[in-house]
């Protein structure tokens, strides 16, 4: 049987043997190992954005914070995973903190209405309980029922993250609404703006902490997560600024700040929903697939790209391509093209997990039995 015959009907991968075969862990962490002076090369392949700055620029980051399918290394999953979780339980460590004082406040103040804001932001940091154990699942190796493996969880408990801002945004603009329509008289000034804005630092400082490494490792749960801290701070700064224009003999201020932070809410509501359910949707970055292409396309003994599918699985990034090469050559020249040209996608992708690559003759067609 010739090599053209031959592999019209079968697919050569990049793992070895002939077969088709997911290509192991152990065997992309060696590339990577070998060829880590290299992955720094490539690390922004196909990624040239424009900074955005000054004062505009800023806000729009911060309700619309920028998003980078593959801006940093991360070269190992399981290492990935355990920095989530690092990410989480500081977070947890630092809302909680948070919470504490607020209540030492509430203590000395005895303001119900600075209680129940306490109480939500006790509730708010245990969201992030749901991404802790979606975290842990997805260290789990794959078995014969989930082969793909259980990062999937993670991209679920982002949806659990959205339905929280979700929440956050109604309960704030009822609440909001409800104070317009029967004014409701605030007590200790003083300390419920202290209150309030120890909730704003210390949401806003985890936001940016989970934002920050929720990018590195390339999960969107985690940025959603951080964005919900964000609204939280939100929160917190409206009960400052509000406890501030009352101060000030305008006691309308309270609810109308409250109706300027639920529209911000929704600002970072949309942002959070559309990269949780993009993942989900198995959406990527387009020039993160431009830059792969490129660097395919340019491989030696490669003809063209034939397709070129690739997916998130939580923070992992998967690829199944085939490439088109000479049909004079042999069956394990057409390995070896495969084999290459995985270990290039391994470099130019810097979260890519695994690869299955396959090697077609060019102008090849398949076969079809005669009846």
């Amino acid at each position: 049987m010739s090599w053209a015959k031959h592999a019209a009907g079968a697919r050569v991968t990049a793992s070895e043997g002939t077969g088709r075969r997911r290509a192991p862990d152990a065997h992309l962490r060696e590339h990577r190992h070998q060829h880590g002076s290299h992955r720094h090369q490539h690390r922004h392949a196909g990624h040239h954005h424009e900074r955005r700055t000054g004062l505009l620029g800023a806000l729009r980051e911060i309700f619309v914070p920028h998003s980078h399918d593959a801006a940093d290394s991360m070269d190992d999953a399981l290492e990935a995973s355990a920095i989530g979780i690092r990410a989480v339980k500081l977070s947890l460590v630092v809302l909680g903190c948070t919470a504490v004082l607020q209540l030492l406040i509430v203590a000395v103040s005895g303001s119900v209405a600075l209680a129940a804001d306490t109480v939500h932001n006790f509730s708010d940091a245990l969201t992030a309980v749901p991404l802790w154990i979606a975290f842990a699942l997805g260290r789990k190796a794959a078995t014969r029922r989930y082969t793909y493996g259980f990062g999937r969880a993670e991209d679920l408990a982002g949806l659990f993250v959205v339905a929280m801002i979700a929440l956050s945004a109604l309960i704030a603009g009822y609440e909001s609404v409800r104070r317009m329509l029967d004014p409701v008289p605030i007590d200790h000034l003083g300390w419920v703006a202290a209150a309030g804005l120890i909730g704003f630092l210390g949401n806003e400082t985890v936001a940016l902490y989970r934002i920050r490494v929720g990018r590195r490792i390339g999960s969107a749960a985690l940025v959603a997560d951080g964005l919900h801290a964000r609204t939280d701070g939100f929160t917190s700064l409206a009960v400052l600024l509000g406890a501030g224009g009352v101060a000030l003999g305008f006691p309308l201020a309270d609810p109308i700040i409250g109706l300027l932070i639920t529209v911000a809410i929704l600002a970072v509501l949309r942002t959070a929903a559309r990269d949780v359910l993009r993942r989900l949707m198995d959406a990527v970055d387009p020039e993160l697939v431009l830059a792969a292409e490129r660097a395919l396309a340019a491989e030696p003994g490669v003809q063209g790209v034939r397709s070129l599918r690739m997916r998130w699985i939580g923070h992992r990034l998967h690829a199944d391509v085939e490439l088109d090469v000479a049909p004079t050559i042999t069956l394990a020249d057409a390995h070896r093209v495969a084999h290459d040209a995985e270990h290039t996608l391994t470099h130019v992708m810097p979260k890519l997990n695994t690869a299955v690559v396959h090697a077609y003759p060019a102008h090849a067609e398949v076969a079809v039995p005669s009846s």
